[in-house]
């Protein structure tokens, strides 16, 4: 597992600023990539999609209308698709038809929808629009909820007004649990923006909300039972029962279950705080303010460990009424136990000969428990032992070969190995990750059933209230359409065409994904001229952070639940869309033998700005501790920059470089390319590649200006 608003006083500098950053955009827009886009910006992708004739105009008379099965929750669905119809078009449009033959989008639902929402509830839909209508039509609500969300991604703005394009849709998801996990322990993430994410989940058709609720840094959920594991193990950060009832409810009304997690028996140094009999050493107890692993543990020899388990899980099992109960179960050093005298006796009675084998005693405990109290347990890689109970669900961070060889033994799995968003990967790294690649591929037809799907992973170090929404979207829909389309689907040009399109509308919901990173960046410039905030935003669009879980290692001070979150390293997105726009420029310019002048003027445009962007970068940088701190990666920006400048120069005059001159270069890169304040510029790379290019004779012709 894991593990102040900025003063613009005079009319002339919005528009000096607004210039400014009109030519960063101009610079790095994306160029055509020659591959066919689809027609419309669905993600994910349906199954099947067969395009009509013209279109559905989309006016101020629409109005939805339901027949079939109704309930409750079909008329709170009509009501938010219609504030969101509003939000993407902003006509004011009136509430719901009753009578259907006079709607312009009809919905028959077959049935009701179980109580209790189950893993593997008919997803399905069918959705027919034609230029006079349009018809949705779903076995149970849960289709219905799924289908009214592509017929909002469907509505575009067209010449002559908002409109939807003819087409037919038969359309289910490949796998059943399509989930997003939310850390909420090392940072406490406040339940309105849970809310947001769930819609945000229901925007792309995820169905399962796993909420990772207890941790070293903290216990989140109020028990009545044991009211010090909430008391003195959270900081006063946690969530009552009636805010997890609430949050669970909103949930189902979104088709979306919720799984709680609480971690055992690691993992687990807040629940000591207030109980410290339970753990294995003799304390006292703190609840931890750094990351990593720690040695705290459950004892696992102890009768009242399991006595205290049984009675918190029978109170946590009412408010989660989701068949699936998630016990963690991962990364336990064995510290504790090794140094227990009671524990080590225990071990030999038992003839028990490792602390893995220990911790199959304690999970064979704790799953009786889950079971008994009408559960059935998911667990991380590490639950996966002998004898465990067929209908449990294998978590894996381990890999496809973990979840594959749980597969060939029976048992159920589902894969989160590459889709841990907080390691910084790129949308396509993440959709290039299938639960069906690898030795899963191998496996019989029904073994692979036991595969039920994926889950991505927001662990919360570097997260809070203020980024975690850019740091899940808009990257976590190109995991949900990998879980939820054709595995054939794989044209990432094509996935992150969508993906900017979905990215906007993400932003009608509430999210915060694009609108926080203004008001981070203007906290950190502080009483900057616009120029000056210009010129922070040009640095920042194109640097990342540092990847995987290296920023703990780089970083200069250890940190703590307790370190700001306000340094450029916090604000910047984890995937730069400017840089892949840039390398995709560079891509372009050196396919075609360099003879394209529209793109070697752009990537001059480009270049020039970034050489002169230092000059008024130093000037913000002397007023803002929090600017001064990335100088460094400015000044690379500058260099490669003119290094960039040089190669195009060089490629014109058909000129190739010295090897002196490639060699300063070739320098020059290699500085810029080391992490600097725990911040990769992006730009480095392809840069490289234009300096290759320019080094070589014959690799280019030059294009003329």
């Amino acid at each position: 597992m894991k593990s102040a608003t900025l003063g613009l006083p005079l009319f002339g500098n919005i528009l000096g600023i607004l210039l400014t950053l009109m030519l960063a955009t101009i610079a790095l827009a994306p160029p055509a990539t020659g591959q066919s886009q689809p027609p419309w910006n669905l993600i994910p992708q349906p199954a099947n999609v067969k395009p009509g004739s013209g279109a559905l105009p989309v006016g101020a008379n629409f109005t939805i209308a339901f027949t079939g099965h109704t309930e409750s929750r079909l008329d709170r669905a009509a009501d938010r698709f219609l504030i969101q119809l509003h939000r993407q078009t902003g006509l004011l449009l009136p509430k719901s038809a009753r009578d259907a033959a006079q709607a312009t989008l009809v919905v028959h639902t077959d049935h009701a929808s179980k109580e209790i929402q189950e893993l593997g509830e008919d997803e399905s839909y069918s959705l027919e629009v034609t230029a006079t209508g349009a018809k949705l039509n779903a076995a149970n609500p849960t289709g219905v909820l799924r289908g009214l969300q592509t017929f909002l991604q469907l509505v575009e703005v067209s010449p002559n007004g908002f409109a939807a394009p003819a087409v037919t849709i038969q359309d289910q998801p490949r796998f059943a649990w399509r989930g997003l996990m939310i850390d909420v322990s090392r940072h406490f993430i406040p339940l309105d923006v849970l809310k947001r994410n769930l819609d945000g989940m229901e925007a792309v058709k995820m169905n399962v909300f796993h909420w990772h609720l207890s941790e070293n840094q903290g216990f989140r959920v109020e028990s009545r039972k044991f009211p010090k594991l909430h008391e003195l193990g959270s900081d006063g950060l946690y969530y009552t029962q009636d805010e997890i009832r609430e949050l669970v409810a909103y949930a189902r009304d979104r088709g979306i279950r919720v799984v709680p997690e609480f971690d055992m028996p690691g993992h687990s140094t807040a629940w000591f705080v207030g109980y410290p009999e339970l753990a294995s050493g003799s304390g006292p107890y703190s609840i931890e303010r750094k990351w990593g692993i720690f040695d705290p543990a459950m004892d696992p020899t102890n009768e009242k460990t399991y006595k205290f388990l049984d009675d918190l899980v029978g109170e946590m099992v009412k408010l989660f009424p989701d068949h699936y109960f998630h016990i963690g179960g991962d990364e336990v050093n064995g510290k504790e136990w090794d140094a227990n005298p009671k524990i080590q006796e225990f071990k030999k009675s038992h003839n028990l000969k490792t602390n893995e084998e220990l911790q199959v005693y304690f999970s064979q405990g704790l799953q009786k428990i889950v079971t008994k109290h009408g559960k059935s347990v998911v667990g991380w890689d590490e639950v996966f032992i002998p004898g465990a109970p067929k209908d449990i669900v294998i978590q894996s961070w381990r890999g496809q070969q973990s979840l594959a060889a749980a597969a060939q033994q029976g048992y159920h799995g589902i894969l989160s190995n590459g889709y841990y968003l907080d390691l910084g990967w790129s949308a396509a790294r993440h959709y290039a990750v299938d639960p069906m690649g690898g030795p899963a591929a191998n496996l019989t037809d029904d073994q692979k059933k036991l595969i039920l799907g994926g889950e991505s992973c927001m662990w919360s170090e570097y997260v809070n209230a203020e980024n975690v929404d850019s740091r899940i979207w808009p990257r976590n829909a190109a995991i949900a359409e990998r879980l939820w389309s054709a595995q054939s689907t794989t044209d990432a040009a094509s996935m992150y065409a969508r993906l900017d399109a979905i990215g906007a509308r993400l932003e009608w919901l509430g999210l915060t994904h694009r609108t926080y990173y203004h008001k981070m960046l203007q906290r950190i410039a502080g009483p900057a001229t616009p120029e000056e905030f210009s010129a922070l935003r040009t640095l920042a669009n194109v640097v990342e952070p540092v990847k995987d879980y290296s920023r703990e290692k780089t970083a200069a001070a250890e940190p703590t639940s307790q370190t700001p979150l306000n340094r450029v390293v916090d604000a910047v997105p984890l995937e730069s869309d400017s840089g892949r726009h840039f390398s995709e420029l560079v891509d372009k310019f050196l396919a075609g033998t360099c003879r394209d002048s529209a793109a070697a003027n752009q990537l001059r445009r480009q270049f020039t700005l970034w050489t002169q962007n230092d000059a008024t970068f130093v000037s913000l940088a002397q007023k803002s501790f929090l600017a001064n701190e990335v100088v460094a990666t400015s000044r690379d920006l500058a260099a490669i920059g003119n290094a960039g400048l040089r190669a195009l120069d060089a490629i014109a005059a058909s000129a190739p470089f010295s090897t002196d001159q490639l060699t300063q270069l070739n320098a020059v890169l290699a500085e810029a390319g080391k992490p600097k304040t725990q911040l990769l510029l992006m730009p480095v790379p392809a840069v490289r590649k234009l300096v290759d290019a320019a080094s070589q004779s014959g690799t280019c012709t030059a294009a003329k200006p």
